[in-house]
Order: C-alpha cells, then sequence, then structure tokens
C-alpha cells in the first residue's frame, strides 16, 4: 500500500481518538490534518498558506454567515410559535408524527445549504415529541433523510458541477441514479422510522380526528425556506445574503400575523463560538490536505493501479467523501478523473455520486453531522453507527443493480 494511505490512516485513527476523550471535533480534525503535515510536508510557509486560503476564501465566510443565519431563523420559529404550529398542523395532515418525523428533513434537504442540517433539526426535535426516540435516533433521523436528495436534486450545486465536469446532462443524472433517491427513503422508514413506539398518542398523532390547518404556521415556517430557495437558485445569490435577507425581512412580517418575537435575543442566541471554531477548524483541514498535495497523492496511487474503473472511481469517491465531508469536495476531486477516464460516463459519474455520499454520511468531517450531534447533544459515533448501517445497505444494492444492469 502506498504511503500516503498509511499516513492517512494514522490520521483517522489520531482522530478516532481525540474524539473518544471529548477533544472538540474542530481539533480533534484539523489534529488528523497537522499529523499529515508533519509526515508530508513539514513546511511552516504551507502551514500558513492553508491558513491564509482558508480565512480569504469566499466559501468560508458564506458558510459560517450561512449557519449563523440559519440558527437565526429557527430561533424566530421557535419563539413565534410558528414552528409548534407547524408541526402540528402536519401530525394533522399525516394523522402522525412519524411521517413528519421522515418528510421535513427530505423535504428542507432540496434547499441546498452547507451546514443546512441545523435547520431542520428543530423540526425533528419537535415532530418527536410522544415517540420513544433517543438522541442518536434524532440526529441520525435528521440527517439521513436530509440527504436522499444529493444525486437526484436538480438544484443542487454538486449536482449541477458534476454534470459540468463530466459532459452529461442534469436529466441523464437523474434518470441514472434517482432511484437511489427512493432507495434511501425507504431504507431510512423500515430502519429509522417504522420500528418508533408512539409513548403519548395525544402528542404524537391525531386523536381527535382534527384536520384543521393553521395557514399562517405553515406560511411563516415554509415561507423563509421557499424565499431562500427562490433567492439562491433563481437569483444566484449567496446563501449567506440571502438567508440573512429572509431572516430580516420576516421579522416585520411576524408582528404583522400578531406572532410577536423577542428580535435582539434572535441574533445573539444564535451565536455559537464553539460551533464556528469547529467549521473553520474542518475547512482549515480540508485546505491544508489540498495545499500540501496528500489528495493529489491519493488519486494519483489509484490511477496507477490494476483495479478495474468502477472500483477505482468507487474507492476514490468514498476516500474523498470521508476526508473533504462536502458533496462539492470529493465532485471537484473526482469528476475530473471520470471525465478523464471516461468522458460522458453515465455510469462512473453515478458511482462517484453514490459513493462519495456514503463516504460523507460516516464522517465527522461533514458540517451536518457536526452540527446535528451539536444541536441534540448526541454521541458522534453512536450517530455515525447508524448511518453507515444505512449507508452500507444503499451501497450494496446500489453495487448489485449497477453490476448485474451493465458489467454481467
Amino acid at each position: 500500500m502506498d504511503s500516503v494511505f498509511w499516513i492517512v490512516i494514522a490520521a483517522m485513527v489520531l482522530i478516532v481518538v481525540l474524539l473518544r476523550f471529548k477533544v472538540i471535533i474542530g481539533l480533534s480534525i484539523l489534529s488528523g490534518g497537522l499529523l499529515i503535515w508533519l509526515f508530508e510536508s513539514r513546511s511552516l510557509e504551507m502551514l500558513w498558506k492553508a491558513m491564509q486560503q482558508t480565512m480569504v476564501m469566499p466559501r468560508t465566510w458564506d458558510l459560517v454567515l450561512c449557519l449563523y443565519f440559519v440558527m437565526c431563523l429557527e430561533v424566530e420559529l421557535r419563539k413565534s410559535g410558528s414552528l409548534h404550529g407547524m408541526v402540528v398542523t402536519m401530525r394533522n395532515i399525516f394523522s402522525s408524527n412519524k411521517v413528519t418525523l421522515a418528510f421535513m428533513p427530505a423535504f428542507l434537504g432540496l434547499l441546498p445549504s452547507l451546514g443546512g442540517a441545523r435547520f431542520s433539526a428543530p423540526i425533528v426535535k419537535e415532530a418527536s415529541e410522544g415517540i420513544a426516540v433517543d438522541d442518536e435516533e434524532k440526529s441520525a433521523i435528521n440527517l439521513w433523510f436530509r440527504h436522499i436528495f444529493e444525486f437526484s436534486n436538480p438544484l443542487m450545486p454538486g449536482v449541477i458541477l458534476a454534470c459540468g465536469i463530466a459532459n452529461v446532462t442534469i436529466s441523464d443524472l437523474i434518470t441514472h441514479v434517482g432511484w437511489v433517491t427512493i432507495l434511501c427513503f425507504v431504507l431510512g422508514w423500515i430502519v429509522l422510522i417504522r420500528p418508533l413506539r408512539i409513548t403519548d398518542p395525544e402528542k404524537a398523532t391525531n386523536t381527535t380526528n382534527d384536520h384543521s390547518i393553521d395557514w399562517k404556521s405553515l406560511f411563516l415556517a415554509f415561507g423563509p425556506i421557499i424565499a431562500s430557495f427562490v433567492l439562491i437558485v433563481a437569483f444566484s445569490m449567496q446563501a449567506a445574503l440571502a438567508m440573512g435577507l429572509v431572516v430580516v425581512g420576516f421579522i416585520p412580517l411576524y408582528f404583522l400575523f400578531k406572532r410577536q418575537i423577542p428580535i435582539l435575543s434572535v441574533f445573539t442566541e444564535s451565536l455559537d463560538k464553539k460551533l464556528f471554531f469547529n467549521v473553520i477548524c474542518i475547512l482549515y483541514f480540508i485546505q491544508l490536505l489540498t495545499v500540501i498535495g496528500t489528495l493529489d497523492e491519493i488519486v494519483n496511487a489509484f490511477n496507477h493501479s490494476s483495479l478495474p474503473a468502477p472500483a477505482i472511481v468507487a474507492c476514490l469517491a468514498f476516500i474523498f467523501g470521508v476526508m473533504t465531508g462536502m458533496g462539492q469536495g470529493y465532485i471537484a476531486i473526482v469528476m475530473p478523473i471520470v471525465a478523464l477516464m471516461a468522458p460522458g460516463n453515465i455510469i462512473l459519474v453515478g458511482i462517484t455520486m453514490v459513493y462519495g455520499l456514503v463516504g460523507q454520511m460516516i464522517t465527522p468531517t461533514h458540517l451536518c453531522i457536526l452540527v446535528t450531534v451539536d444541536y441534540f447533544k448526541s454521541s458522534l459515533w453512536k450517530t455515525i453507527g447508524k448511518c453507515a448501517w444505512l449507508s452500507f445497505l444503499t451501497a450494496l444494492v446500489f453495487s448489485v443493480w449497477t453490476y448485474f444492469r451493465y458489467y454481467n
């Protein structure tokens, strides 16, 4: 095995050990990156260069500000009572909060937003009332259902980027792997939702046959989501700016609908310094591996191997999904290789998208895992373990289908 893989494995072991000793996620992951730097570079100039690039990259501050405004919006929805009213209405429509638990994170996942699981987390918490579900299960539900559209939503930046690099159409990609979204939902329902017990029917089910709809709460809950969606997609606005405009713009609407909120607390309660520090550490980790060339080394090692192309692509997508924890991260690294190996090959593009997400769903570098675990105060590894089991099943079914459909 190439030496770079041993170094990466050692770094991952260090991260796991530090996390086991309750070291905060950001410092644990950054420590792994520094270990790789010690073996691969030891150049202080590279260390500083990666830091500079991280701090001046628009992505860094767009992400931090976007997360901040997402938390501001969550405070608005919670303190105005709109969040509760929406969950009650969803229960009245579907008769059980179990449907809301799966449906709402999936719906909110249609909105392209890094770390956006922080927005769906409070809805999952609200919808879980009256249901026997622990913090790790809430975290896994929030994470899993939020990401089922990662390779079939034509508005996802990762999907657009992948198709642009690989020279395939978005419609072809969705036709090819869209069924995996349905598979993910079904697996998530069977493994995470169906076993849950309702302990308080008064809170979790519609016991009164009340089918009334709180239109004000629905508007105030879905309005910000739709407005953000339109600003980001239709007007190509930066996520942070769009979320900021929505947060400020909806304040007078809450008062108009007689849903008074403490405006100052909206902006002060959302200042989670620990979360912001962790996010910057993770982004620095990714940039450090890029600057010192570790990511390029891994790509070159696979390019010179005797493995078949689908296996190489699957391994690369999985590894970089784990290492970057970002859809656009593994797509930006692996998809150019796919484009060179087999231009326009929809099979390899599909493999990249699915295996990249599988890697992304089991790594602490994934920002959605970070913000979800932070919100529910759940165990990181127990949460990842639940997602890993679902990811394994998804990869297994997809691999068997791909093999018999295209390579047998």
